[in-house]
């Protein structure tokens, strides 16, 4: 379970509080949730040893990304889009776990692992909207560690891991209050929701 779009230190307490087992700092400064590379190392250094810490990114150079992630002590990187199988052998060149987050829009193939990375995330056709989409049309379904994502909140979620039977969720619009605004008590309903389901 990932808790996404985090950009403060009481975002990630209360994430971390809720019983997250990832969460997820974007750094790409279109995003309203974007935080700057330079703030990045210490909201990192909030996340305790058994959580992990996310950069998600969308148009750095993979090299440039993994450079970043590893500087921050974050131990995952997730390339969100239409990274190539060359941007991820860059990326690995650093020591940083490799997520690929993708959207049905882009036609990927679904294959976990087939860029090196550990986890697929399928995401809605615009990432962050909040935008849902026909995640039940899905065949076949990834096999292996991934990700559904896009449309997500706490009165959903449940019903979505029933009848998509995914590995986990991710979470970032649909547990705000304003656009890039997280709501603490919506990260501890969607959590909550989604682990009754699982």
């Amino acid at each position: 379970m990932k808790v996404c779009g985090l950009s403060t230190p009481t975002d990630v307490d209360a994430a971390v509080a809720a019983g997250a087992d990832a969460v997820g700092f974007v750094v790409y400064p279109p995003s309203p949730r974007h935080v700057d590379p330079a703030g990045l190392g210490a909201l990192v250094a909030r996340v305790p040893e058994g959580v992990a810490s996310v950069v998600v990114v969308a148009d750095l150079p993979a090299a440039e990304a993994a450079a970043v992630a590893a500087a921050a002590g974050a131990g995952v990187l997730q390339l969100h889009g239409r990274y190539t199988r060359d941007d991820f052998a860059a990326a690995a060149r650093e020591p940083v776990v490799l997520w690929r987050a993708t959207s049905l829009a882009h036609d990927p193939d679904l294959t976990v692992g087939l860029y090196g990375e550990e986890m697929l995330l399928l995401d809605s056709p615009v990432a962050g909207s909040g935008e849902r989409w026909d995640a039940e049309a899905l065949d076949p379904r990834p096999d292996g560690h991934w990700l559904l994502a896009g449309g997500l909140t706490p009165d959903t979620v449940a019903t979505a891991v029933r009848r998509v039977r995914p590995w986990g969720v991710d979470v970032s619009s649909g547990v705000e209050s304003a656009r890039g605004v997280k709501d603490h008590a919506r990260i501890r309903d969607f959590v909550a929701a989604a682990r009754s389901a699982a």
